[in-house]
């Protein structure tokens, strides 16, 4: 099978437009929640998010592609496009039919479903649908406009699993061109699920937290007060090349995409398996695929999504899976600081991954303030403060309403 390489990351998040960005404030620990401007949630159970600052479509589209575009697709064409940037593929000098894209949303168009549904609901006499309105809303067009802007005519197609979805992506990704259906995949995955309908729908299930008087210490994982998480959006990007086709045309190779587990809990629709048995094995097949041990893993960017039954399902899962050296590893939840971007949480917390390989330094777990007895705090959730250190291999986590869970490893490329 052919070794998969990573050789281009673009990232657009809440606490940074583009990958520098994205780093320098993972690693200064900056919130990204604040109060909701997309919208007047003043009547809302939660009233704050972590939404985009300062991201104007009018920098990257016309007018014209502006109207064919809902924001998911937006943000999906910005980061491929660093990505493609970064990974300084010429697309003239390559078979295109040989290179792809498989893209992820957790819901795609909300935004423009949400819309049309109202005007028509407010207009009962004339309803009127906008003529875009499919090819806006369904998830796997953002695959397709990218396929377009980069004649990428290889494998292209969408995927959808919740909140693992762009971690599903990565690994199928991975897996396709492992077996040589494909010699370089664009693939991540984008949400803007920041509407009236996210938010009250999320808020109606008790899944956001209500911390409206202190929204920027909202989004706690592992700690005694967490109670929700914080809706986020934007997108994570990759350029996955085999080994060959990267180095025939001299490329940067930023890490080695060694493995990846696929499971499903089997037990509820929105709830962790209690004992995270699906979380437990899920990591075990993703260290049989990668061909690694426990004690080569440095580091876990976890799935922490900051509710009370998840965080501490998922700590279980890390002792059972890593026993003893569970201790020595450093385990973060960059969701403290980007919020949860459901469908893209995978692909933007994977890039944060990949800086630990290539700087050393581990991102945070902002706002500790108390320790839960119901999580071993002997564990290193590297609260609060960076830390340096030299890591290797790492292990990220994303777990989906309907229980399914994704996890990806990468690993330093050592030629």
């Amino acid at each position: 099978m052919h070794r998969v390489v990573v050789t281009g990351i673009g990232a657009l998040t809440p606490i940074g437009n583009n990958i520098q960005e994205y780093k320098e404030n993972l690693y200064k620990g900056v919130s990204g929640a604040d109060m909701i401007t997309h919208f007047d949630a003043t009547n809302f159970r939660t009233q704050f998010a972590c939404e985009l600052k300062g991201y104007d479509p009018s920098e990257h589209f016309d007018r014209k592609q502006v109207r064919k575009l809902d924001p998911f697709s937006q943000y999906a064409m910005v980061v491929a496009k660093e990505a493609v940037e970064n990974s300084g593929v010429d697309f003239e000098s390559i078979d295109l039919t040989r290179a792809g894209v498989i893209w992820g949303s957790g819901i795609g168009g909300f935004e423009v479903l949400e819309s049309e549904i109202s005007y028509a609901a407010n207009n009962p006499e004339k309803p009127r649908y906008n003529p875009y309105l499919i090819p806006k809303l369904i998830i796997d067009i953002a695959a397709g406009h990218i396929s377009m802007e980069y004649g990428l005519r290889g494998v292209n197609y969408g995927i959808v699993s919740a909140c693992a979805t762009s971690t599903h992506a990565l690994a199928v990704s991975m897996d396709t061109i492992r077996i040589g259906r494909a010699d370089l995949i664009v693939t991540g995955g984008s949400e803007a699920a920041i509407t009236k309908t996210g938010v009250g729908g999320f808020g109606s299930m008790k899944a956001l937290s209500p911390r409206n008087d202190d929204p920027q210490t909202a989004s706690r994982p592992f700690d005694k007060d967490r109670d929700g998480f914080v809706l986020g959006e934007g997108a994570g990007g990759f350029v996955l090349e085999s080994l060959e086709h990267a180095q025939k045309r001299g490329a940067n190779i930023i890490a080695e995409l060694v493995g990846a587990g696929m499971t499903a809990d089997a037990h509820h629709m929105t709830a962790p398996h209690p004992q995270g048995l699906g979380a437990t094995q899920v990591m075990i097949d993703a260290l049989a695929d990668a061909k690694l041990n426990p004690e080569d893993i440095a580091y876990i960017n976890v799935h922490g999504t900051s509710t009370p039954l998840g965080d501490v399902a998922e700590s279980l899962a890390i002792k059972n899976v890593f026993k003893d050296h569970a201790y020595n590893l450093n385990i973060s939840s960059t969701k403290s600081m980007t919020g949860h971007l459901l469908g893209a949480a995978g692909a933007i917390e994977a890039i944060a991954g990949l800086f630990t390989i290539t700087d050393g330094v581990i991102p945070p777990t902002i706002n500790h303030f108390t320790d839960d007895p119901e999580i071993d705090n002997k564990l290193n959730f590297t609260f609060n403060q960076p830390q340096e250190r030299k890591v290797d291999a790492f292990l990220s986590n994303t777990f989906g309403f309907g229980g399914h869970n994704a996890s990806v490893i990468f690993k330093r490329f050592n030629g």
